[in-house]
């Protein structure tokens, strides 16, 4: 009887040691398995960290005229020109700003910021048809004002069309890279305190 009473207690410490390793197996094969997706994730995030660069050419005839009295009513003085400008602009998003956190224990990608569209306008000018005043000549500061007045025209015109959307678009595109792989590991993208349930919400980020 007490042989026996031995085995038994003999089979139920190799039952436990047997059910404690398989559990610190198991714990740290889960543990390897989270760093790994966290790994994973923060490095396709840096993936998308970059430059997204949306581009159009802008082609637009100006005519400029600048008056300058000399504080009698019958004497000013006049200069004017046509100016041809082919401008270049751009507007980019940098993901470097973007502003996020992982949140390993809960299998949760953060987004708390998006970056706003910064709009690049760079005008080439051709003058014509260069009329000087008198006393009133074209200098440095016309050309200043011209590139000022052509590039404010243009982020107008830019503001009111679908590019911007375009830009958002192209954004939006690289963040859901992001929710199709955390998706994939069983991870949620959270953003404004919400959680992102399918790929369709990513859209909301910009409203």
């Amino acid at each position: 009887m007490k042989n026996l009473k031995t085995l038994v207690l003999g089979a139920l410490m190799m039952l436990a040691i047997v059910l404690i390793y398989d559990y610190i197996k198991g714990y740290k094969t889960d543990q390897e398995n989270l760093i790994a997706q966290t790994e994973l994730i923060e490095k396709e995030v840096r993936n998308v960290s970059k430059l997204i660069v949306t581009e159009v050419n802008y082609g637009k005839v100006y005519t400029y005229e600048n008056t300058k009295s000399y504080g009698w009513d019958f004497f000013a003085s006049k200069k004017k020109a046509l100016v041809v400008s082919n401008a270049k602009a751009q507007v980019i998003y940098n993901l470097k700003n973007l502003e996020y956190s992982v949140d390993a224990e809960n299998k949760q990608i953060i987004f708390s910021k998006l970056p706003e569209p910064i709009i690049n306008i760079n005008p080439n000018l051709s003058l014509y048809q260069l009329d000087n005043g008198i006393l009133n000549t074209f200098e440095a500061k016309d050309f200043n004002s011209m590139k000022q007045k052509i590039s404010k025209d243009i982020e107008r015109q830019i503001r009111n069309s679908d590019i911007l959307k375009n830009a958002d678009d192209r954004l939006l595109l690289e963040l859901s890279r992001i929710f199709v792989l955390s998706n994939s590991m069983g991870w949620t993208v959270i953003y404004d305190g919400k959680s992102v349930e399918n790929i369709t919400e990513i859209t909301e980020f910009k409203d």
